[in-house]
């Protein structure tokens, strides 16, 4: 190997090496901060999953009962230790999620330019924002909802009849308001989804209008698979999808039109440059 095949490999391989370093830093961080918050809910575990109960309380008012006499079991020794654990995890990434996403875009964000740095950074900002909204909702709506439907199936056992009760499991309980918030959270991300593609170019306004018929079943299809076989729950996740749908074709449009708009004006900034060019006198000297 000559000297100057010697000299390329290593000028190409220093780049790589600091990108390893910076990827390391990147996801030592990320990981710590994790690490950190999941110590954090894990030693509130209990604290937290009363929290969550309170949609249950609400759910158990609404039917009628005794929300001070809400009960949930676990079968198995380890279940509740098992579930803190789950709780903590969850709740770790939604705390360390910031700065996850802070870790991810100071890692991509040299190799962009500036305008796409400032056309990345409104959407790193949404993303978190939209999650918490569909977060929300499923807490303080659909949650109660749910819960309410399932509670009504109660029987009182009277005359004839047996004594049928709803005794959820804290593992059962914790995995189906988990399941609802992570598929609301993952929902409220749409337009965000659609508006970056629609801003590189992959996606257009006038073919999420096409695809809309399609958009629709689509949503009730993913309904149906992340909710519970409860049509409560699978409606109100399928119908906050349609309209977010509606809000993605919005801003695809508003994107579209800005982009138009900076075209225009660059095309008559060059096209004044160039008459300006032409009309320019002669070099004297020439």
């Amino acid at each position: 190997m000559s000297a100057s095949e010697k000299d390329e490999i290593d000028q190409s391989s220093a780049p790589l090496i600091e990108h390893l370093m910076e990827l390391r830093t990147r996801l030592i961080w990320s990981i710590g901060g994790f690490f950190i918050a999941f110590l954090f809910c894990f030693f509130f575990a209990k604290a937290l999953f009363n929290i969550l109960v309170i949609p249950f309380k609400w759910a158990t008012s609404w039917a009628g009962l005794d929300p001070t006499r809400v009960e949930l079991i676990y079968t198995a020794p380890q279940e509740f230790f098992f579930t803190q654990i789950k709780l903590a995890m969850f709740g770790g990434m939604v705390i360390a999620f910031p700065l996850i996403a802070t870790q991810i875009y100071k890692f991509i964000a040299p190799g962009l330019y500036r305008n796409e740095r400032a056309a990345f950074l409104p959407f790193l900002i949404a993303s978190p924002i939209l999650f918490l909204i569909g977060a929300s909702l499923v807490y303080f709506f659909f949650t109660p909802m749910v819960m309410w439907f399932f509670l009504t199936m109660q029987q009182a056992g009277g005359e004839g009849e047996v004594q049928i009760s709803l005794l959820p499991k804290v593992s059962e309980y914790l995995s189906l308001i988990m399941t609802l918030i992570f598929s609301f959270g993952l929902v409220f991300q749409l337009p965000v989804v659609t508006s970056l593609m629609a801003r590189v170019g992959l996606l257009s306004s006038q073919a999420l209008v096409d695809k809309r018929k399609w958009a629709i079943v689509l949503a009730f299809v993913v309904a149906a698979i992340l909710t519970p076989p409860d049509p409560l729950s699978q409606i109100g996740l399928a119908v906050p999808t349609i309209i977010l749908y509606e809000i993605s074709i919005w801003t695809a449009r508003m994107i579209e039109r800005s982009r138009a708009k900076e075209e225009a004006e660059r095309e008559a900034a060059d096209s004044e440059q160039t008459a300006s060019a032409d009309t320019s006198p002669p070099d004297p000297a020439a």
